[in-house]
């Protein structure tokens, strides 16, 4: 099998600079490249650059190269079509189906996944006549990632930057890897879920904390995968060290009365809320208002702990008709009998349960587990990555839905 080919399209907007980094992306991790800019796209990077950077010739004209065809053989050999910044305007033209320059023809021509990362001002990104145009391109099919909350041209911030190159990598790399398996790269479109990942943290006093090791990587790599099967997704964040995924809206939170508001909050109008954060059974039945100083000459004082609420069974108990909530159980012992009975006691309709211990799924790049459904059905997945894992998950829960 030959080198995925990837379509490269540039649209015309100052966040062209950061696209050399996501064309470097993508021919290191051994990808071939055809870069087709918009004419206004060549006023922010020249074509030399994206040359070099390709290794290949830069797509600029329908009439070049005539003989080969190009408006239609570009789009027929891809097996993914980018489009970074998509601007108002080439969302515009994609929309009503314009064919008025190279990557528009390519456009036309494409029968593979087609990602489109938008960057623009706020203001323009909120327009009726923008949204309209994202709305008939997700319909279609295509992948339109949520633009990213940040600095703008000028002084301006808000909704409308372009996600950082390597999210729209990583976003990408799902969507083909999703097609190489010949499953359909939207099929989650038009679902909102919501995701909990990492550990929550409950002060002691105002330097500690009881915590867990969660780093919150299986719940951003069900986020990641979600994204680019087409969903919604918000993504309740405790306590994490990662990157936000592109197209992702990300709900920063430390304890777990913090996740629990969020959650719910989100949760109102979610298809599908998994929790797989790790959050604290216990918190400290009160918090020390200054550091807990060591004594010598006697031991310290035990700590009382109180319940925390139990947000996946609140959640399981109070889901609308059509909800799906999706619970995790990490177990050290006895791992498919806990977890049975958790997925009862909960009232969860899905329940992912692994083993976890020193060096296992704690901070890994890996996991294994068993996916539990409400009904008696159970799908073991090996190990390996927790995108694999993640999904399987999704699987289980679009099968549901349908």
């Amino acid at each position: 099998m030959g080198r995925p080919e990837i379509v490269l399209g540039v649209g015309g907007g100052i966040a062209a600079y950061k696209v050399p980094e996501l064309l470097r992306l993508f021919t290191e991790s051994g990808h071939s490249v055809t870069v087709v800019p918009t004419a206004s796209a060549l006023r922010f990077v020249g074509a030399p650059t994206w040359a070099a950077l390709s290794g290949a010739p830069v797509a600029t004209e329908v009439w070049e190269d005539v003989h080969e065809v190009p408006h239609v053989r570009i789009g027929q050999r891809a097996d993914l079509v980018v489009i970074a910044p998509a601007t108002a305007d080439v969302l515009a033209r994609a929309a009503g189906g314009r064919a008025d320059d190279l990557l528009t023809n390519v456009l036309l021509t494409a029968r593979c996944p087609v990602v489109f990362a938008p960057a623009m001002h706020t203001e323009m990104w909120e327009h009726p006549a923008t949204q309209e145009n994202v709305a008939t391109l997700r319909r279609r099919g295509a992948l339109v990632i949520e633009p990213a909350v940040g600095r703008l041209t000028g002084a301006d911030t808000g909704k409308g930057r372009l996600p950082d190159p390597a999210a729209i990598f990583a976003y990408c790399r799902r969507v083909l890897e999703r097609g190489a398996a010949a499953a359909p790269a939207a099929d989650l479109a038009g679902r909102r879920v919501v995701i909990s990942a990492g550990g929550t943290r409950e002060p002691l006093d105002p330097v500690r904390y009881l915590g867990n090791r969660s780093s919150g990587k299986q719940g951003y790599a069900l986020a990641r995968t979600a994204a680019a099967r087409g969903a919604a997704v918000t993504l309740v964040a405790a306590n994490t060290a990662l990157p936000d995924p592109a197209g992702v809206t990300v709900v920063p939170v430390s304890t777990t009365e913090e996740l629990r508001e969020a959650v719910v909050k989100a949760a109102a109008e979610a298809d599908a809320v998994v929790m797989a954060a790790a959050v604290a059974d216990f918190r400290p039945a009160s918090r020390a208002p200054q550091k807990i100083k060591k004594r010598d000459d006697r031991e310290p004082e035990p700590i009382a702990l109180v319940r925390n609420p139990d947000i996946l069974a609140e959640l399981a108990a109070g889901r609308r008709p059509g909800q799906l909530v999706v619970g995790f159980a990490a177990e050290t012992e006895d791992v498919l009998a806990n977890g049975r009975a958790k997925l009862v006691r909960k009232g969860c309709d899905v329940l992912v349960v692994n083993r976890v211990g020193e060096g296992i799924a704690f901070g890994a790049e890996e996991n294994e587990a068993v996916i539990l459904e409400a009904g008696g059905a159970e799908t073991p997945v090996p190990h390996g990555p927790k995108e694999a894992l993640a999904d399987r998950v999704w699987d289980v829960v679009a099968r549901r839905w349908g």
